[in-house]
């Protein structure tokens, strides 16, 4: 048994022990059940569930969440809205995400798959000025991604 304080105050029966909790009003808290014999502390668990809490909320404050940004490119893009869309892209690069550029091809647009591949490389030399290819333009079904990285860390 071992006192709020960190006390040993040694082995006691049970009734005892709860009635040396009851009379503190602390709790009596198992901390080592495999311990021959097993060992128990006073202490106010709710104090302790808050502490832990608490903790556990701080060290998700300081973990560092990775933010993803799409944009979606087509094949037959206009040239506007290619302008757009890449500054679209630049303003998530300079905020310090991470852009995952895709273009899917529909229907006949599958024919054109090195068209495809051009507009993406395209994208990715335009890009560089401004962020760091993280994967290569690579073709998945359908679809064609890549992923672009900002060049500052924020």
């Amino acid at each position: 048994m071992i006192a709020a304080d960190n006390e040993q105050l040694g082995v006691l029966t049970i009734e005892k022990a709860l009635d040396l909790a009851a009379e503190q009003s602390l709790d009596l808290v198992l901390v080592a059940d495999k311990g021959v014999p097993p060992v128990c502390r006073l202490m106010d668990f709710k104090k302790r569930q808050y502490d832990a809490k608490k903790a556990q909320r701080e060290a998700k404050k300081k973990q560092q969440v990775h933010k993803l940004k799409e944009v979606k490119f087509r094949v037959n893009i206009d040239s506007h809205d290619y302008s757009i869309k890449m500054n679209r892209m630049e303003g998530f690069l300079a905020k310090g995400y991470k852009v995952k550029v895709s273009l899917m091809l529909r229907g006949r647009e599958m024919a054109f798959k090195s068209k495809a591949m051009d507009l993406m490389k395209q994208v990715a030399l335009e890009a560089a000025s401004y962020g760091e290819l993280e994967s290569e333009p690579k073709m998945v079904g359908r679809n064609v991604h890549m992923v672009v990285t900002s060049t500052s860390k924020k």
